[in-house]
């Protein structure tokens, strides 16, 4: 397809705008549209995305006044490409493998502040049988029993184990009548 402005390079930018109702297309090539002003990319310079995430991570914008939130982790190092922490919150991305190793300690606070939470539980899609969720479940309070007794509250662990009982009946049961759908 051929600019529609110029109509000498090829069209690589495609437009749809929807005003009132009204649908218009353009498919311009590239220097054509940054001409008219509809190249814009928000993301390669006009928003700083590294500075989001250095929020995100508790980090201030290079050059603020304010100081670094997480003065603690400023003084860690990456023993192999020598990047520091303060630097990866400024930059957002690590400087080389053994950043991950090098930083260990203080991702798992950035990760629940990032995610919620450290460990990766997953999500169940809504048209999936009940059985996935039940065991997720059943594994959840397992877990949570375990910890139970380890501070040995046996009452409260007494409770899980019969929770525990609860959800596998109801997973045998529903294990027997999703067999019968096939």
């Amino acid at each position: 397809m051929i600019c529609e402005k110029c109509g000498k390079r090829s069209a690589t930018v495609h437009f749809t705008k929807v005003i009132h109702g009204k649908k218009t297309e353009w498919h311009m090539c590239e220097s054509c549209a940054r001409e008219k002003g509809e190249l814009e990319r928000p993301f390669e310079g006009g928003f700083p995305l590294h500075q989001f995430f250095s929020g995100m991570m508790g980090f201030m914008p290079a050059g603020s006044s304010d100081k670094l939130l997480l003065q603690a982790q400023t003084g860690v190092q990456c023993s192999c490409c020598g990047l520091t922490y303060a630097q990866f919150g400024q930059i957002g991305r690590f400087g080389c493998e053994n950043c991950y190793e090098a930083f260990a300690d203080c991702l798992p606070a950035l990760f629940r502040r990032l995610h919620g939470s450290q460990k990766h539980r997953g999500k169940i899609p809504l048209r999936t049988e009940t059985g996935v969720k039940l065991k997720r479940d059943i594994t959840l309070v397992r877990e949570e029993l375990q910890r139970k007794i380890a501070e040995e509250a046996f009452e409260e662990a007494a409770a899980l184990r019969d929770r525990i009982k609860q959800l596998e009946k109801e997973r045998e049961a529903g294990g027997a009548a999703g067999e019968g759908k096939r």
